[in-house]
């Protein structure tokens, strides 16, 4: 049985990383934690 190579195994790996940290920022811009954002545009009257 051959096993798979090294490159492939660290490519998935920063894939993974890569579609988790994606998701953790959509998550936190527009999920439930985003109502604690404030918009420094929205302070500033001009």
């Amino acid at each position: 049985m051959e096993t798979s190579s090294p490159a492939l195994s660290i490519a998935i790996a920063l894939l993974v990383v890569l579609f988790g940290l994606t998701g953790f920022g959509i998550y936190t811009a527009f999920g439930p934690p985003a109502k604690a954002l404030d918009d420094p545009f929205d302070e500033h009257d001009d």
